[in-house]
């Protein structure tokens, strides 16, 4: 790499630490001398280092540093504005997949070897998001999943992820004919980790919600927290990096997308550590869709059943729906295929170009489209994964969305900058890592992320409100739902309006993660699933380690504890009172 000579302006660098001369450097390679127009030698100090510290993060945590960011920025910027198509040359087909209905044969087996294979895996929760969008106004991670017991998402998840590592220890141990924890004969227990991607704006927040609750009760250690950096906002298609306005010593810096969560597993060491630790998958999921640990266990099995280097979780999609789609994409010319995520407002164009001028149309047997809805949920093999981060840095395929202000492109109504998704992290895989999606019914997700005004809209125009009152419902469905597949007798919802929104409302069950593990062990927690009956209007809430609910006639509100070590069982019981308004 050439050595770069300061100017006059800079002549001061050099007395600065090696950090911030290397910054410096980079810059000016990149070409962005314009932001030390003004500068004066020997002033400012203070600032100036604020000025590299930014820098500094840029250089650590993306690959190749400035001087690589702003390369791929302009070649990124020169193909918009050349209106170059990124999926020009290749021809979407229908993926290959698996689909699982809830409680069949297929899926409960699925979920037991999901589930011997849980203390194998490693968990990354995506969390770098406020609750502004849904007039809230704080982390979304730590909005109540329901108003029952107020589990918000963080605990909720961790609580999910510790059942599940408890049970598979357990399994582990029965099959080497000893206990949980070595000893004589025994498996040695496994701590299933969880790192959390957050943001500037998220991060102290998240931090402290774990502190405060003894981060939920998981094992010191357990979790890392990674801090996603922004990256330079961008004035032109040469890339010139944009200042903030009324200082010479800051730039403006924007989000660069969740595909950063990649870049964060490589740089911090993570993903190598799991591999060495022999972890087998990588469990990638998002901050409010309640229902995820419902099903990916079951796709974890999935995974290690079919070798799968990469599985994406999906619902069934309607054609030309606003959702993104996994797509089988074969190349033309040298016939090349992969498997990725297409976005709805590519993959229509891309149909009526290549397939039919029909574009994405409905399966007349299914009635959908047979380009199934990505949820955003993935499972990497983490050998496949480490391999290719070796190779990238973590990097994924970037694009650019520059808003422009004149007919030839050239000049942006504001500064733009790069972004990336993490489910285009399949594209950097080998061709012979064997890539699929697991397909789930549609009410397995449930994500949380409008207003109510919004919700009122999306209402209007015939959508799914994707709101917390749904998803507040959504909670309670699923729980109904389990029990409703082992023959419990649980009352079907009800419509129910609330500030000016109607959805359909179950009965109010809320069920401890630590009863349900998988499917199975919670049937087992009602031998005799005909004799249990919950009415609609009914709030039903287990919260301990150990219930058995053997019969039980609800129609009002009922709450059942165990506390640590205990169990309860409820032999025959019925109730009848008011319940919760």
């Amino acid at each position: 790499m050439a050595d770069v000579e300061f100017p006059d302006n800079l002549s001061d660098v050099k007395y600065m630490s090696e950090a911030h001369q290397e910054a410096a450097k980079a810059l000016l390679r990149a070409g962005q001398a314009h932001l030390f127009d003004g500068w004066v030698a020997g002033t400012n100090s203070s600032e100036k280092a604020r000025f590299f510290d930014v820098i500094v993060g840029v250089q650590e945590t993306y690959p190749g540093g400035v001087e690589a960011y702003c390369e791929n920025a302009r070649r990124l910027l020169a193909e918009s504005a050349a209106e170059v198509n990124p999926f020009d040359g290749w021809v979407p087909e229908v993926p290959e997949g698996f689909a699982l209905d809830y409680a069949s044969p297929q899926f409960d087996e699925a979920e037991a070897t999901g589930l011997a294979t849980f203390r194998d895996c490693a968990f990354v929760l995506v969390a770098g998001g406020l609750g502004e969008r849904l007039g809230y106004s704080g982390i979304k991670v730590s909005l109540p999943t329901e108003t029952e017991t107020d589990t918000c998402y963080l605990e909720l998840y961790i609580k999910q992820i510790l059942s599940r590592q408890r049970a598979s220890n357990k399994l582990a141990a029965a099959s080497s004919g000893g206990a949980a924890g070595g000893g004589a004969g025994g498996a040695e227990e496994r701590i299933v980790p969880l790192a959390i991607m957050t943001s500037g704006d998220t991060h102290e927040r998240t931090v402290e919600l774990l502190e405060e609750n003894g981060y939920f009760g998981a094992a010191e250690g357990q979790i890392t927290i990674m801090k996603q950096e922004k990256v330079p906002a961008l004035l032109d298609n040469d890339a010139h990096i944009a200042r903030e306005e009324g200082t010479k010593y800051a730039i403006q810096t924007k989000p660069h997308g969740h595909g950063d969560v990649h870049t964060l597993l490589a740089s911090t060491g993570l993903a190598a550590k799991w591999s060495r630790d022999g972890r087998k998958f990588i469990v990638f999921f998002q901050d409010t869709n309640a229902m995820c640990f419902k099903v990916v266990t079951a796709a974890v099995g999935v995974s290690q059943t079919n070798n799968l280097a990469c599985n994406s979780l999906t619902v069934p999609r309607e054609a030309g729906a606003a959702v993104g789609a996994i797509s089988r994409l074969k190349r033309t010319a040298s016939g090349e295929t992969i498997t990725i995520n297409v976005e709805y407002n590519q993959l229509a164009p891309l149909l009526k170009k290549t397939v039919s001028s029909d574009g994405d149309v409905a399966d007349p047997q299914t009635g959908l489209s047979p380009f199934p809805g990505n949820i955003n949920q993935l499972i990497f093999a983490v050998e496949p994964y480490v391999r290719a981060i070796k190779k990238t840095g973590g990097l994924v395929p970037e694009f650019v969305n520059p808003k422009y202000a004149n007919a030839e492109k050239t000049v942006f109504t504001k500064p733009t900058r790069l972004e990336c998704m993490m489910q285009d992290f399949p594209r950097t895989l080998d061709a012979a890592d064997a890539v699929g999606f697991t397909q789930f019914e549609a009410w397995t997700y449930s994500p949380v992320k409008n207003s109510l005004d919004e919700a009122r809209k999306k209402i209007a125009s015939g959508n799914a409100p994707c709101c917390a009152l749904q998803g507040e419902a959504e909670m309670y469905l699923s729980a109904c739902k389990a029990l409703d597949s082992f023959g419990c007798r649980v009352a079907a919802p009800a419509p129910f309006t609330a500030l000016g929104i109607t959805i359909p409302m179950p009965a109010r069950v809320v069920i401890d993660p630590a009863l349900e593990p998988s499917r199975a062990a919670l049937a087992a927690r009602f031998p005799s699933p005909s004799k249990v009956r919950v009415s609609q209007r009914s709030t039903l809430v287990l919260r301990g380690d150990d219930i058995v609910v053997e019969e039980l006639d609800l129609d009002g509100a009922l709450e059942i504890r165990a506390a640590p070590g205990a169990r309860v069982t409820v032999k025959k019981l019925a109730v009848r009172n008011a319940g919760h308004s």
